[in-house]
């Protein structure tokens, strides 16, 4: 499964076919990533390449490869059809309001209905008819609908301000102008500001926010992930990865008239197939000197804390149930994560790609400084990018552990700094607040502290003694806050103590104190809230400091960059995924790994085969007994060569006459370096077969009502 936003920083551009990039590219010893080279070395025509917005898409390249164009109304349709769930994309796939995504996107929601009567998580879920719907509280469906281009008014806004200034002009007007768009409709309405090409373009999008979403069908762990860690971003694959949800709102379900019906068929070959959904964050368009950066955070920071995080949880998975349990899901979203980081790390060191990095930034540098006007307005932001990256160097580690809380490992503390900030932060103008406590971001928030988040203490004690050990161990026993903090206790002493006397995991508790303001949290004798106000003062002057000197630095220098970029090639190239809406397309194709081919379809027979009775490739009892009546020859999952990234999770894939026809869930190995490069050669998106989750509702879960309701009328006979 994908993990959305790892090391993300937004950008744009894509790989350059022009003759520069020919040139560098042969003339350049490639023999480690040949795959790479000849992605590089294709244009926008021969490769599906692209995260396009729907105002902006490829239409000649469509046209020429597939004779289709997109009018107005297929395109409304699917934006309204395709939506946003938590950090996952989704899709509306009835009338009724039913909703589908990935089993991995919902996996919060699981944890939090499964009780000793009510294992939803190891044994699936179906509610028979609405009534027995299942509220999952902390998610959220986002529906876009419509779109505003607000450059000018941001562009002005930042006119000729650097660092801090830039930074907190366009804070401002982007929270002023989502809030005049949201008005007094928070309760059913957001809207975002969202930056496109790095500061070239600015967008005001406005999303029907769905609050009260319920679950309607999720199967088993087993079959949904069958395979896991092994068979992660690798195929074959055999993971029933979807569930079902339902809009609600009051009190009765949500009808849709615009939704995807489903293609039992699924995809032929040849066929087009367009994924639109929400990619998180891609990084194509950092310069080299970021690129560097990255790959030194990579390689010393983010990898060696996550494989520590990984061998604890080892450890806890050990332990009796409950802490056992929430061990091994940690586990799992560690090791998915470290796949990510791991495949970053690897492309990060292939020749190849500094070698296309290095032309394209020096092709555009060429660009500017021969044209005297633009040198002008551009000046030298690669420099400013640059010196930028050396105050990264020196503050990253400390921001990451002390602003971002990565010491501080217990949801407790999140909780306690949301308490604190919160009346401190809802007294200043929306401007003027930190972006978290936005008026178009509170709503959010406020549900989500609100929330009922199930926990398990024994697991959260020793998450947050392992943070605390790593603090000192990192920043060392004579730094201040670690002072402050541990004063002459150990990490396990202060874990044991400060877990044992909190209430704030507790939802009603977080909620006497949110709705108390000030006054409620100042008299609150938690222990987690007298941590975050002694750490407060260093951890803001922190943020304050890395924001000015490191983000605002990059965010107007990336702007420049970006008007180069325009002056060169218009707007024919996408920008990088930002999680918001996008459209790639492509067609089922497998590739060759080591000399073998790799066929784009596996089938149940497959599952078969790789059961072996023990997990990770243990089917569950329903696929073990009723599901032994379905076809060997049923389509399981597939490949295709689409341009995806983290985010893309639970996007539907559709035909050209919108009906769905797959639901992506993952990427190959190849496709981990699509942070920063597309290769046409071997990156590829692995999605589920309508056949197989349309027949395991028949025959495996009983499901027939469902089932109707996603064919959109009677059955077909088998």
């Amino acid at each position: 499964m994908f993990q959305q936003g790892v090391n993300a920083m937004p950008g744009f551009s894509t790989v350059s076919s022009s003759a520069w990039a020919r040139t560098v590219l042969t003339q350049t010893t490639l023999r480690a990533a040949p795959s790479l080279v000849a992605a590089c070395l294709l244009g926008p025509a021969q490769a599906a390449e692209g995260m396009w917005t729907l105002d902006n898409l490829p239409r000649a390249a469509l046209q020429a490869q597939h004779r289709f164009e997109p009018d107005a109304a297929w395109l409304a349709h699917v934006q309204r059809a395709a939506v946003r769930v938590g950090g996952c994309s989704a899709s509306i796939v009835s009338e009724q309001g039913l909703v589908m995504t990935n089993h991995h996107c919902v996996t919060r929601c699981l944890a939090e209905l499964t009780t000793a009567q009510r294992p939803v998580k190891s044994q699936g879920f179906l509610a028979s008819k609405p009534d027995q719907e299942l509220a999952c509280s902390g998610l959220e469906v986002m529906q876009l609908q419509s779109e505003r281009d607000v450059t000018a008014q941001v562009h002005a806004a930042t006119q000729g301000l650097t660092g801090e200034a830039f930074q907190r002009a366009e804070d401002a007007v982007r929270a002023r102008l989502s809030r005049e768009c949201q008005q007094d409709q928070s309760a059913t309405r957001r809207c975002e500001v969202t930056v496109l090409y790095r500061g070239g373009q600015y967008v005001l999008q406005q999303y029907e926010r769905y609050s009260d979403v319920r679950l309607v069908w999720a199967p088993e762990d087993a079959i949904a992930a069958f395979g896991g860690d092994p068979d992660n971003f690798n195929f074959p694959r055999w993971c029933l990865d979807v569930a079902l949800l339902r809009l609600w709102r009051d009190g009765r379900p949500v009808k849709t008239p615009v939704y995807l019906a489903v293609e039992p068929q699924g995809p032929k070959p040849d066929e087009l197939l367009l994924v639109p959904g929400h990619p998180g964050q891609t990084q194509r368009s950092l310069t080299v000197a970021q690129l560097e950066r990255l790959r030194e955070r990579l390689a010393t920071q983010t990898i060696p804390a996550a494989s520590e995080s990984r061998g604890l949880m080892h450890l806890l998975s050990q332990r009796q149930e409950p802490t056992r349990t929430w061990a091994l899901q940690a586990m799992s979203s560690i090791e998915n994560g470290l796949k990510v980081q791991q495949g970053q790390l690897q492309a990060l060191f292939t020749p190849a790609l500094w070698a296309m990095k290095q032309a394209e930034e020096q092709a555009l540098k060429a660009h500017v400084r021969a044209k005297p006007a633009l040198l002008a307005r551009v000046g030298d932001p690669w420099s400013d990018i640059e010196r930028a990256q050396q105050v990264r160097r020196e503050l990253e580690l400390e921001f990451s552990l002390l602003s971002d809380g990565a010491a501080f490992a217990a949801p407790h503390f999140q909780f306690a700094r949301t308490l604190v900030r919160g009346p401190v932060e809802r007294l200043k103008p929306d401007g003027q607040r930190l972006r978290e406590y936005s008026d178009s971001a509170l709503p959010v928030l406020e549900r989500r502290l609100k929330a009922h988040t199930p926990m398990d203490l024994v697991f959260e004690r020793e998450r947050l003694e392992w943070s605390l050990t790593r603090m000192r161990s990192v920043l060392g026993p004579d730094h201040p806050v670690v002072r402050q903090v541990l004063g002459d206790r150990s990490p396990a002493q202060l874990a044991q103590t400060w877990i044992q006397q909190s209430r704030l995991h507790e939802a009603a508790e977080r909620a006497r104190l949110w709705d108390g303001g000030e006054a409620a949290v100042t008299a609150s004798a938690d222990p987690f809230v007298a941590l975050v106000r002694a750490v407060e003062p260093h951890a803001r002057a922190l943020r304050e400091r890395f924001e000015a000197q490191v983000l605002a630095v990059e965010r107007e220098a990336a702007q420049r960059l970006a008007w180069a970029q325009f002056d060169r090639d218009g707007r024919s190239r996408y920008p990088d995924a930002t999680g918001t809406l996008r459209l790639s397309y492509g067609t089922l194709k497998g590739w060759r790994e080591a000399g073998v081919e790799v066929p784009t379809h596996t089938h149940v027979a497959g599952l078969r085969r790789r059961h072996t009775g023990a997990a990770p490739f243990a089917m569950p009892e329903r696929w073990r007994s009723a599901g032994a009546t379905v076809a060997d020859d049923l389509p399981f999952n597939f490949v295709t060569d689409h341009d995806i990234i983290g985010g893309n999770s639970g996007s539907p894939m559709i035909n050209r006459q919108g009906r769905w026809v797959g639901l992506v869930f993952d990427g190959n190995r190849h496709s981990l370096g699509g942070s920063f490069f597309y290769d046409a050669a071997s990156n590829r998106a692995v999605s589920v077969h309508p056949a197989v989750i349309l027949e395991s509702l028949r025959s495996v879960y009983g499901a027939h009502d469902l089932l109707r309701e996603l064919m959109g009328g009677p059955v077909p006979a088998r």
